[in-house]
């Protein structure tokens, strides 16, 4: 940008004047042009970094086709938003391994719309550090899938390229955010798929479709290159159908980029080295297994009975087979949610309202989404879903009406709730609770605003036992453990310490592999 791009002038007096008004400040007319002449005065600075370059990193050399959207015949159940071609590397741990991108994720060359009308047109021009290291394993790109817009919601619905449906029912949802991407490693369209977490964006479409999701230890995943949500709470991590391969996909995304200002992560004093190989841990036999059942996860105001009788009678099985299993209570966990709303609320719309980006951090910036998204706010926003105004305008009310307040509480309140976890972890190999509390919601037409946006951030309180985890940041699994009369899966999930997603990988395979329960279904 040059000196004379119009996004570098000097403020107006009328400018200066508004700037004051929001502020609570009082100026004379003299005081109004002095001020803006000093502002004026400083725009050097602002000119002198326009002449710099951007700092976004290069992408991995590969070869690229942007590809097409998929129609219906190819993709009834909506999981695609484009199916392209990335391959970089013949060789590797993931060598011939096809992989889905969730749509929030950027891949260089291919378009990135984050499920809403907003972005159309926006092609990134470098790649997530998870793409990269998938590309350079050997995995090849098939596509970006279908996402819930800007990954504020759960049910698959609001999203502009259309619901997304599960492939066990066509009447019932597939879960989001992530949503298409469970739906395309259930149906073996990709081997593998990446999604993102914030409340449970990644495990709940995993256990609404029937595969493996895995949110790793906060940290532990660069998310540099994902379209933040919430900086304290955001997490990437692999939907696949085995553990196994979940295992590899792991040993593959860890470890720190020096780009990701959630790394290093303050975890316990003494944390082991980042495994190279999360499989070698999988041998773990069923007796060796310790599992606290965590009694505050069942029972809930809208849980479904037989989604609570499935992950217990899975439990009961395990204890027969010699695992350690005892019911543990901790009360904190009814609390989690109260948390996570605090500081999620403010948090993310503040993120949102700052273009995207927000301040204060370290790390890689995403300045091509921050132009754009600065773009669609001032263009377009009126074409973003109704999850995403309540979302602004909420953020708005908290803090012109309390100051921040009880973000502040809510923050500080995170502690006590990690703490509440870790004092049970100290005991137990992993807790096991419901990843959700029901299966997947029926499709509905015709929802109004107020039914679309219950649905999409907490009917039924779907994301009850997700949430409190991306607080605490503790690595947490979901894997398949049955069905209800309807044929929808059921979701098992297993919480471990602090970067010791090394055993929570090893129970739940060990879990998976006595359970011997394959939700897969054929492709088209």
């Amino acid at each position: 940008m040059s000196p004379s791009n119009p996004r570098v002038r000097p403020p107006t007096t009328d400018d200066v004047r508004e700037y004051a008004s929001r502020l609570g400040l009082s100026l004379s007319d003299p005081e109004l042009e002095t001020y803006t002449d000093i502002i004026a005065s400083k725009l050097g600075v602002i000119r002198a970094l326009d002449s710099l370059p951007d700092g976004e990193t290069s992408p991995i050399t590969a070869a690229r086709d942007r590809g097409h959207r998929p129609d219906s015949a190819a993709d009834p159940e909506n999981a695609f938003v484009r199916r392209c071609t990335v391959k970089s590397s013949d060789d590797g741990p993931l060598s011939g391994m096809s992989v889905g991108v969730k749509d929030n994720i950027a891949v260089a060359g291919i378009d990135l719309t984050a499920g809403t009308k907003a972005l159309e047109g926006y092609v990134p021009s470098f790649d997530a550090t998870v793409v990269t290291r998938l590309l350079e394993a050997g995995a090849t790109v098939t596509g970006k899938t279908n996402l819930d817009e800007l990954a504020v919601s759960g049910s698959g619905e609001p999203t502009a390229a259309g619901v997304i449906r599960n492939p066990h029912s066509d009447s019932h949802l597939a879960g989001g955010s992530s949503g298409g991407s469970a739906v395309a490693v259930v149906k073996r369209d990709v081997d593998i798929a990446l999604g993102t977490d914030q409340a449970g964006s990644l495990r709940t479409p995993a256990s609404w479709c029937g595969c493996v999701g895995f949110k790793p230890t906060y940290g532990l995943v660069p998310y540099t290159g994902c379209l933040p949500g919430g900086p304290t709470y955001d997490h990437a991590g692999p939907i696949t159908r085995t553990v196994s391969e979940c295992a590899d996909v792991l040993s593959v995304l860890a470890g720190p980029d020096g780009r990701d200002h959630r790394q290093p992560f303050d975890g316990p004093a003494t944390v082991d080295p980042i495994p190279d190989d999360y499989t070698n841990s999988l041998a773990k036999p069923v007796s060796e297994c310790s599992i606290g059942i965590l009694q505050e996860g069942f029972g809930l105001e809208h849980s479904e009975s037989i989604v609570d009788e499935t992950v217990m009678e899975t439990m009961d099985a395990i204890a027969d087979r010699g695992a350690g299993v005892e019911e543990v209570s901790i009360p904190w966990h009814d609390h989690g949610v109260v948390i996570w709303l605090g500081v999620a609320w403010s948090e993310s719309a503040a993120l949102l309202r700052d273009n995207g980006q927000g301040y204060y951090t370290d790390g890689q910036y995403f300045t091509q989404y921050l132009r754009k998204m600065e773009e669609a706010l001032e263009t377009r926003s009126d074409e973003f879903a109704p999850t995403i105004k309540s979302k602004l305008l909420l953020g708005e009310y908290l803090r012109e009406t309390y100051g921040g307040y009880y973000h502040a509480k809510a923050q500080n309140l995170r502690g006590r709730l990690r703490d509440a976890y870790d004092e049970r972890l100290a005991t137990y190999d992993v807790l096991a609770l419901p990843t959700t509390p029901t299966t997947a919601f029926e499709r509905q037409e015709d929802l109004t605003t107020t039914e679309l946006v219950e649905r999409a951030q907490g009917k039924k309180g779907r994301t009850q036992n997700t949430m409190p985890f991306n607080m605490t940041g503790h690595p947490a699994i979901t894997v398949p453990c049955g069905r209800n009369d309807d044929g929808l899966p059921i979701g098992l999930m297993l919480v471990g310490s602090r970067f010791d997603d090394e055993t929570v990988l090893a129970v739940a395979d060990a879990l998976e592999r006595e359970i011997a329960y394959s939700p897969s279904i054929p492709s088209h």
